[in-house]
């Protein structure tokens, strides 16, 4: 086994290096990277932070005038005719922002950029908002009945958008169920590792990773995730619908503990934040542009705004208007970087393993161990620090496993697309389990396929370079439908308020409520 898994290793290898590539673009180029300042700002940087600034000068910074709406929104309980309730559709999409990225995405954009680079990410998260509602509205836009469930996303509104051409909507959903399939090994290893890591806490011992317990919780996690994802979008939102607030919640709540518990740190966090940010020195170097990649990069990873991943499950939802699915997606972003990742930022940085004596050490470990030798750093000799330790090991857990449900599911609703008939759906489903399993083996055989899983970063910026210029065509339509809802004149939404003929849902539902 051992043979074919250094073959797939040997046969990816070029990934990272691209991967890297097309991240750093054009700053890989002298001629560029000379250029005072803007040498410092990747494409990548250029297009997701330039756009989260039009738009929120664009839709007047409804990511702040319209939070209370949004939060509002979230606590009415509503019936629903069709598909899943707002809130549900927000817990699906915080199943897939609210991911081991919160924890290891943090980690590594302070080890490689040190503290300045959670700033960047909270810059990042904050004009993303921005980004997150307009690509989540376009979803609503642009959905479609199937059965009882709703079904849209990037590769229906790109469609639509696009000339509706076939071939453009076949294509679309074929590049996030790739994305997907490279992502879902990652989390089958994240799963499965977390739940070896808190067996040896309440034991005291070293499983072995090729021991049977291994086999049998990779087994039972396959095949509670086949029963899931086999039951439907509703069935993986039940739940979604629990898994989501509990692990939130713990792990606001352990953490939230641990900076209580260490107080006086508390100075000094936002002291290396804001300085490792605006070092003076900083702006006119490598410095700068390190600090910053590795904010907006990290953050992307884990709020996923401007990749059109999480738009499938705004268009689920059975929205009065399809402004209101966009502002929880904004809301969404909010939750996942400026509450929780800010909280994995205090642990990191805080626990001050990151610099001085420590720091080379810290540094050789894997980005998990790196988080939990912090939290060490922050309960030093105490019992407490196993409890903390096994209860974010839990957590990073079921930010694996939901993960993982929403990759299946997305990928499911992007299938639609290509052919809406069970078969289609069902080898979708077959392929990720494969997939995740693939991810389980490589924990049993004690390897880590880092040039596979290097497709994260790859996918992560392939799509953004096909969404965003997406979200600017269709940009026009989604002004005017948040133009329509902030009138609130009591008119439905339909296609002729956006200048269009082809919003069929919309129409339909404006008809059978006159």
């Amino acid at each position: 086994m051992q043979s074919i898994f250094e073959a797939i290793n040997g046969v990816f290898g070029f990934i990272g290096p691209l991967s890297d590539f097309l991240w750093d673009f054009p700053t890989n180029f002298e001629w560029y990277r000379n250029i005072p300042l803007l040498g410092n700002f990747s494409l990548a940087i250029i297009l997701l932070l330039g756009s989260g600034i039009f738009f929120s000068f664009k839709l007047g910074f409804m990511q702040v005038t319209h939070f209370k709406k949004g939060v509002h929104i979230l606590t009415e309980k509503r019936a629903v005719e069709t598909g899943i309730s707002p809130l549900a559709a927000f817990l699906l999409s915080s199943a897939m922002r609210v991911g081991p990225g919160n924890i290891i995405g943090v980690t590594g954009a302070i080890a490689v950029g040190g503290p300045g680079a959670l700033f960047w990410m909270w810059v990042s998260a904050f004009f993303g908002m921005a980004v997150a509602y307009m690509e989540s509205v376009l979803a609503q836009i642009f959905k479609e009945k199937k059965n009882d469930e709703f079904v849209g996303g990037l590769p229906f509104y790109g469609r639509r958008l696009l000339g509706n051409k076939v071939w453009i909507g076949v294509f679309l959903s074929l590049l996030y169920i790739l994305y997907a399939l490279c992502c879902l090994p990652a989390q089958g290893f994240n799963v499965v590792s977390s739940v070896g890591r808190m067996a040896e806490i309440v034991t005291g011992t070293t499983i072995a990773s090729d021991s049977v317990f291994y086999y049998v919780i990779g087994a039972l996690i396959i095949i509670l995730t086949a029963i899931i994802a086999f039951g439907g979008i509703r069935k993986v939102t039940k739940w979604t619908d629990k898994m989501v607030p509990v692990m939130a919640v713990l792990y606001i709540a352990v953490v939230v503990v641990l900076v209580v518990l260490n107080f006086g740190r508390i100075p000094y966090f936002f002291q290396a934040v804001f300085g490792g940010a605006f070092k003076s020195e900083a702006f006119f170097g490598g410095v700068f542009g390190t600090v910053l990649a590795q904010g907006v990069k990290r953050g992307l990873m884990s709020n996923e705004a401007g990749q059109g991943t999480i738009t499938m499950s705004a268009a689920a939802s059975d929205a009065k208007h399809p402004c209101e699915q966009g502002m929880l997606a904004s809301i969404g972003v909010f939750l996942d970087t400026i509450v929780i990742c800010t909280l994995t930022g205090f642990v990191v940085v805080m626990a001050h393993c990151w610099t001085g004596a420590q720091g080379e050490a810290w540094a050789a470990l894997d980005k998990l161990p790196k988080f939990t030798a912090s939290i060490a750093e922050m309960t030093p000799g105490t019992a407490f620090n196993a409890v903390v330790t096994f209860l974010v090991t839990l957590c990073f857990g079921l930010f694996a496993f939901t993960t993982l449900l929403g990759m299946i599911s997305f990928s499911e609703i992007a299938a639609n697309r290509i052919r809406k008939d069970s078969i289609c759906i069902n080898i979708v489903r077959c392929v990720a389990l494969f997939v995740a399993a693939f991810g389980i083996l490589c924990n049993i055989a004690g390897l880590e396929l880092g040039n596979l899983w290097a497709f994260s970063d790859l996918g992560n910026i392939l799509i953004v370079y096909f969404n965003i210029p997406i979200v600017y065509v269709g940009a026009k339509y989604v002004f005017r439908a948040t133009k329509h809802y902030k009138k609130q004149d009591g008119t439905p939404f339909t296609s002729s308020v956006i200048g269009r003929d082809d919003c069929t849902f919309w129409d339909e539902r404006a008809k059978r409520r006159k």
